[in-house]
């Protein structure tokens, strides 16, 4: 996925369609000079209608198209004929899609399933015709109701990736580097921090065609969950994985003291994503001997189940896929 072409966040306008007015038509045939009221009702205004599509994986395609608004409803006619509905537009969009009012941020609709369809903005009704006013004391009504205007509001749309394992880590945790070896994804590589920018996917294959996917999120700092660095446009990513692996290189000062930062973090940001199951995965483990390794396990977090990998080694990586998909299936 192109760095340029990643979108996670847009903001549109959507207005929805005014619905038609009622009519106030009176039969009139030549057989009947004086007859009732026959006027049909207004159609419905056009819906902004949000619909889940597999085959999208970002917001690209809204990123220019800041202005959306569906058609108006018809008015009645002669004849208790109802006006055509307004026409609808449907803003297609990828799963974990979520719409938010842009004046409240007020949530409204999370988008989880192929073909899921959220009205975002509904039409204006259609008014009712004369037709409905008639009554025994009051034959002949001149009045009808007129359609309900359509909705203008801006709407916040933000992509949360489904995947399910997200990579934790601070940049040059070797995150990219293991989706590259674990999966077709080719994600930039290189030895200075945030080369990483957007998140990346990869499917990782198991044993008997299984398979999951793993979300290559860009990398944390501390103070993340302030806005610092780039932690705070991504971590929202993180609450749509299933598992979550924390990554810290053999080569860290302190191991313990990086998986608390990063754990604090997440925490700050939403206290929900420690109720994830977690892994600790030791990367870069090629550059440490045994007696390295032995001193390594005594330092490391006592409540998160680990495993010692080298990607470039492709050491460590089976056992990784077998813990993996063991948290999955629990």
């Amino acid at each position: 996925m192109a760095e340029s072409n990643f979108v996670d966040y847009v903001k549109i306008f959507c207005a929805s369609g005014n619905g038609g007015a009622g009519s106030k038509h009176f039969l009139r045939t030549r057989l009947t000079a004086r007859g009732g009221p026959d006027g049909g009702d207004g159609g419905r205004g056009g819906h902004v209608i949000l619909k889940g599509n597999t085959q999208l994986w970002t917001l690209l395609h809204l990123k220019f198209t800041k202005h959306i608004r569906a058609g108006h409803g018809v008015n009645g006619a002669k004849s208790l004929q109802t006006g055509a509905f307004g026409k609808d537009v449907t803003i297609e969009v990828p799963l974990g899609t979520v719409a938010r009012d842009a004046e409240t941020l007020a949530f409204e609709c999370e988008i989880t399933e192929d073909g899921q369809t959220h009205i975002l903005v509904p039409g204006g009704r259609g008014g009712l015709g004369n037709d409905h006013f008639k009554s025994a004391t009051h034959q002949a009504p001149r009045y009808a109701q007129p359609g309900e205007p359509g909705i203008e509001s801006w709407k916040i749309l933000e992509l949360k990736l489904l995947a399910d394992v997200g990579l934790v880590g601070f940049p040059n945790a070797g995150k990219s580097t293991l989706l590259s070896v674990i999966s077709a994804a080719k994600p930039e590589i290189a030895d200075y921090p945030f080369t990483t920018l957007v998140p990346n996917l990869g499917i990782v294959k198991y044993h008997d065609n299984r398979s999951f996917i793993m979300a290559d999120i860009p990398g944390i700092i501390e103070g993340a969950h302030e806005g610092k660095g780039i932690g705070l446009r991504f971590l929202r990513h993180i609450e749509r994985n299933s598992v979550l692996l924390f990554m810290i290189p053999a080569d860290s000062n302190d191991i313990r003291h990086e998986y608390q930062v990063l754990l604090r973090e997440l925490e700050m940001y939403n206290p929900e994503l420690l109720d994830k199951s977690r892994l600790l995965a030791i990367t870069k483990s090629d550059l440490a001997d045994e007696e390295i390794v032995g001193e390594l396990k005594k330092e490391l977090p006592p409540d998160i189940p680990y495993v010692f990998i080298s990607s470039h080694k492709k050491t460590g990586l089976l056992k990784l896929k077998g813990m993996l998909w063991e948290a999955l299936n629990i």
